[in-house]
């Protein structure tokens, strides 16, 4: 480990800090950490402290140097000076020396009036025939030495500015630095070799930082160092795949092959997007393990969602609504055959275990249709669904023949019909809506029981208010034969039935109430019409 010693000049006196460097095989000297540029720049910003007693060092006795990561905190902040002449750089060949004995301190000036200066030597010590001096807007200066040579092989930026200078410039200035730490280690890289091995430690935030600077001083081996690396590691999140992507399509802009990266992304396949969401939801709806196909419906569901929500995916929905109906023609095909399995009389020799794989396939099949309409009603594309789904008689005719434990899986479906007409999620036709309460209330009304007890996921309050909801859109005489009917269940069941009482209480108001409110503002209007006749 070498060290850089920034020395600084106040009223005569020479006081040096400790900056701690490391030196590659390439003789490359930079900060051994990416905070230690900034350690440094805020050690000499920092406020004075008061130091209760100062001994002043030995002359002529050498001294192991203390890093400035290693000193005590007491010790007062050390400033650099505006002159170079007092700058010294410290190798292992070159121990440092001690500085002069000073029994009192003057008094120092604020901080903040006093420039903040950094010298950094690159390549071997002694050999640099150039200086790049970096302004910045906090008011730093980083002062670099280097070699003409290496600017040259590496960067436009620096050909461009040094074909405008004199010749024999031996000074540049850069201005408005913002990443003086970055332009140090970009720089530093002109001398590596192997760039790779350097940018592998570094995380992709800071390799996006060194990709911009090369970019604004075209450096073009050191772009194509950080896209090969942006190319194979990973990206963690969400942001840092935003932020990679964002700064390599700034370059494909400019004209650099970007295409490794992007591939990440993007893919030359011309394969439609709804055949390869029909061939995953394929795969869902045949999976056989109960855990991985409920966590991958789920996942699908909220992927799906998310692509409702883009403008660009309007245009092939219509496409991807008919591939879902598909599905559920299938489904509803599939579980006809094992209702009317289930339904046949069982042999007597037939032991019980073999009817359980149709059981099996029954729920299978009742989820499945679940959610493929979950995915509908997501997409408000689902009153063909309610329309398929009420001209069903011969599986509600089915449905009474089997036992409760094998079909009542199947009321979710209609369930969950009743909730989305409720929320006004589905808007069927009034035929469609007469049809389906029909067709599948009473089945529903016989499982209910199970249906409370048998799912984690059902709610009975929302159930009965969207049951509720949906007789009340009915004109009023097929509200009261529906209501009616429901109230004898209700009578003998009790909780195993759903409660529809509120929906009772507004179809009694609007049959037995309404009428005389009616008549009197008939009365209304007529006193009112009466003048008017005068």
């Amino acid at each position: 480990m070498a060290e850089i010693r920034v020395s600084k000049v106040e009223q005569g006196q020479t006081k040096i800090t400790n900056v701690p460097i490391a030196v590659t095989p390439e003789g490359f000297w930079c900060c051994p950490s990416p905070v230690g540029f900034q350690k440094t720049l805020k050690s000499q910003n920092a406020p004075n402290k008061p130091k209760s007693s100062t001994t002043p060092p030995k002359s002529n006795v050498q001294k192991k140097q203390i890093p400035l990561t290693e000193k005590n905190p007491t010790t007062a902040p050390i400033k650099p000076a505006a002159t170079s002449d007092d700058e010294r750089i410290f190798t292992p060949d070159n121990p440092g020396i001690g500085a002069p004995i000073i029994p009192e301190r003057p008094p120092r000036p604020k901080v903040e009036h006093v420039p903040r200066k950094v010298a950094i030597e690159f390549g071997e010590p002694g050999t640099s025939d150039m200086k790049v001096i970096m302004l910045g807007k906090q008011g730093y200066c980083v002062k670099l030495r280097v070699h003409k040579k290496v600017l040259l092989e590496n960067s436009s930026f620096f050909t461009e500015k040094f074909s405008q200078q004199e010749l024999g410039l031996s000074c540049l200035e850069i201005d408005d630095c913002k990443d003086a730490e970055i332009y140090i280690e970009t720089v530093g890289l002109m001398y590596c070799k192997e760039m790779k091995q350097r940018l592998i430690k570094q995380s992709v935030s800071r390799v996006l930082h060194i990709l911009k600077v090369a970019e604004l001083l075209g450096f073009n081996s050191c772009i194509l160092s950080c896209l090969e690396y942006l190319e194979a590691v990973p990206w963690v999140d969400k942001d840092e795949e935003e932020k990679v992507v964002s700064s390599v399509l700034r370059l494909q802009g400019e004209g650099i092959g970007v295409t490794p990266v992007l591939k990440r992304i993007s893919s030359d396949v011309s394969n439609s997007p709804n055949d390869t969401i029909s061939h995953i939801m394929d795969l869902v709806l045949k999976s056989n393990d109960e855990r991985s196909r409920r966590e991958m419906k789920s996942i699908v569901l909220k992927l799906l969602r998310e692509n409702n929500s883009l403008p660009s995916y309007a245009d092939s929905a219509d496409v991807f609504n008919e591939t879902v109906y598909l599905s559920c023609k299938n489904c509803l095909d599939s579980l006809l055959l094992l209702f009317k399995r289930a339904a046949e009389p069982e042999p007597t020799d037939r032991p019980t275990e073999s009817t359980e794989p149709v059981v099996k396939q029954i729920t299978l099949e009742a989820d499945n249709l679940s959610w493929l309409l979950e995915i509908l009603a997501d997409r408000q594309a689902a009153d063909e669904y309610a329309r398929i789904w009420a001209t069903q008689q011969e599986l509600a005719t089915l449905h009474s023949k089997l036992p409760i434990v094998s079909r009542y899986h199947v009321s979710n479906i209609t369930a969950r019909l009743f909730v989305g007409i409720g929320k006004g999620e589905l808007l069927p036709v009034k035929d469609t809506r007469r049809l389906l309460l029909q067709t599948w209330l009473q089945p529903l009304i016989n499982d209910y029981s199970w249906l409370q007890h048998g799912g984690r996921s059902f709610d009975r309050k929302v159930v009965e208010e969207g049951i509720g909801r949906t007789i009340l859109t009915l004109p009023l005489e097929d509200q009261q034969s529906i209501l009616l009917a429901w109230l004898g269940s209700f009578l003998k069941a009790g909780d195993n039935c759903p409660n529809l009482q509120r929906a009772f209480e507004v179809w009694w108001r609007r049959t037995f109430i309404r009428p005389y409110a009616d008549i009197q503002v008939n009365v209304l209007q007529s006193d009112i019409s009466m003048p008017s006749k005068q």
